[in-house]
């Protein structure tokens, strides 16, 4: 026998959790064909030697539907390990809808989620109306890894209603529509359903994206549609009433959330995170997750492995750029704002408007004044960080005029942090190892130029195994993979097993982790983003064909769309 690609001398860690073992992994027409000690030939070898090989692993929580028409390989995603991504998150997704019609898709995309618009109307090839027939687009592209989708609240709703669904609650003619879109959705391979209620998702001009101006009866109706299907997942950005300790929403919410998911019989799923300005209120959705499961229902939360952070920058966005003597300075290219800088009469009048109101809104991630005990310089991938705070005092000087030196020193190349959630590492290690959690997340494709977390699965092998041994590496890999695959119905990967797909990752457990951000303009238009690289992998698989070798690509993009149950049982 001969195979394709043989993976020789490599620590096999197969995704189950069980103890690594010293083994090689064959492959032949995309799937594992073999385990053990291989001694046939092979068209391509690769020596994990002192390497540890594991299954590829899965992002549930993306919104690379915009950013897959210009980049097959899903960067930064690919970069950390991942081989399989799940689109559509939080009710935006860009079908179905009509190409004369995209302005309202891409109106709730655009600040909600930070996506360009001119990335957007430059980089798409809208060939599609329904999504069944945008299924069928993303099967035709170029893709390096594998990609899946849930059909979105907001995109199905501005579908049926128009301008309506801004506005206006349905009738029962526009809930019959949306409900047969959505049916037809998951029997073509939808994932599921999404939606946003969130209070931080708004469109450019203010007003709630559409998903939110639905009444929690429409919601119902249309999960229990997937429920008489029994078929796809549920996913919610939840209605902000977890933002102090005393909401008296919380507890009617939850029982919507519970009542949702045992009369539905579809998993229900949400990301959970710590707050401090709300620091009991995450242990009341622990409590969820059990009353949930001890009723009969399914649901998981999706959890972070560090803290949430705004990733700021003079390359990108500060906390000050609202403010009238910033905004003026901002708008400069970036050498004459550096040049400026240096101006002692400008540094006072930058430093005396920082301490201003700005009575702009931020939201989610968008930047805004904080203190600076809870600004943070970004020395290194996983920290600890010094906050601004911090280092003014040790310099004897105001905490603005730090973080002007600071990026004058590095030319520019500074980047600071703002947590917004998960500031509590304790607190961010009990959700992790929670048994009714999965670690996921990274949002890639949106937030491009406010976050960078593309690297969560990184950081967890690097900081929570490495550095802190709070999770052995057997552990963390069984959550990056299996964990994630079963919750998203994957069921012939996640494992290294005869039989499944061939999705491998093969890097050094010593050296994994994530490089320092980047600010590049690779977007349609130019639009910048942030970027992450890694270090450490030596390969990664999808389909059986190496995809990437020591971080570069290698011409291969043998991704593919991975539908939904209903569409892979036919």
């Amino acid at each position: 026998m001969s195979y394709d690609l043989v993976i020789k001398n490599g620590w096999v860690v197969d995704g189950s959790g069980l103890p690594r073992y010293r083994g090689d992994v064959g492959v032949i027409a995309g799937r594992i064909a073999a385990i053990g000690r291989i001694r046939e030939s092979a068209r391509e070898v690769i020596d994990a030697e002192g390497r540890v090989v594991t299954p590829g692993f899965v992002d549930g929580h993306t919104h690379m539907d915009a950013q897959i028409f210009w980049d097959p390989l899903g960067t930064c995603s690919c970069w950390h390990g991942i081989t399989s991504v799940v689109m559509g998150n939080c009710g935006f997704t860009l079908a179905p809808c009509a190409k004369e019609d995209r302005h309202l898709v891409i109106r709730n995309l655009q600040r909600a989620e930070d996506i360009s618009v001119e990335a957007m109307e430059a980089g798409i090839d809208w060939r599609w109306t329904t999504f069944p027939q945008f299924l069928d687009t993303l099967e035709s592209l170029p893709k390096g890894i594998n990609y899946s989708g849930y059909l979105g609240h907001s995109a199905l709703r501005t579908y049926v209603m128009g301008e309506r669904a801004f506005e206006k609650p349905a009738t029962e003619d526009d809930l019959a529509a949306m409900e047969r879109e959505l049916r037809g959705a998951i029997a073509a391979g939808a994932m599921g359903f999404t939606t946003s209620r969130s209070p931080s998702h708004e469109t450019p001009d203010g007003r709630p994206v559409a998903s939110r101006v639905a009444a929690w009866d429409e919601v119902r109706r249309l999960v229990g549609a997937m429920g008489e299907m029994n078929a796809g997942s549920f996913e919610i950005a939840g209605e902000g009433v977890d933002r102090t300790d005393d909401n008296p929403g919380l507890r009617d919410y939850h029982r919507r959330l519970r009542d949702l998911a045992v009369e539905t019989g579809r998993p229900v799923t949400f990301g959970l995170f710590t707050r401090r300005d709300a620091p009991k209120v995450w242990r009341t959705y622990l409590d969820l997750l059990e009353d949930t499961a001890a009723a009969g229902g399914r649901m998981f939360a999706q959890v972070h492995s560090r803290a949430l952070s705004s990733v700021l920058s003079f390359k990108t966005q500060l906390p000050f750029d609202r403010l009238p003597v910033w905004k003026e300075l901002r708008a400069l290219p970036l050498a004459e704002q550096a040049r400026r800088l240096r101006d002692p009469e400008l540094r006072r009048a930058l430093v005396r408007a920082s301490r201003e109101r700005d009575e702009g809104k931020a939201l989610g991630t968008e930047a805004r004044p904080v203190p600076f005990e809870w600004l943070f310089v970004m020395e290194t991938p996983d920290g600890p960080h010094r906050s601004i705070a911090e280092v003014a005092r040790e310099r004897g000087c105001d905490p603005v005029e730090v973080m002007i030196d600071l990026a004058l020193e590095k030319d520019m190349e500074v980047f600071f942090l703002h947590p917004v959630a998960n500031e509590n590492q304790d607190y961010a290690l009990e959700l992790i190892k929670h048994r009714r959690s999965v670690v996921t997340f990274s949002d890639s494709g949106a937030h491009v130029s406010q976050l960078m977390d593309a690297s969560l699965q990184t950081h967890l092998l690097s900081y929570w195994v490495r550095a802190k041994q709070a999770l052995t590496l057997e552990e963390a890999v069984r959550m990056l993979t299996f964990d994630t695959a079963t919750q998203w119905g994957f069921t012939d990967r996640g494992l290294i097993r005869e039989g499944f797909a061939a999705d491998l990752v093969v890097f050094d457990p010593d050296t994994v982790g994530a490089e320092m951000p980047e600010v590049v303009a690779d977007l349609p238009s130019g639009a910048r983003r942030l970027i992450q690289r890694a270090r450490g992998f030596a390969a990664t698989v999808v389909n059986g064909e190496t995809v990437l070798r020591d971080g570069k690509h290698t011409g291969a993009l043998p991704g593919r769309l991975l539908r939904g149950p209903l569409a892979s049982r036919s």
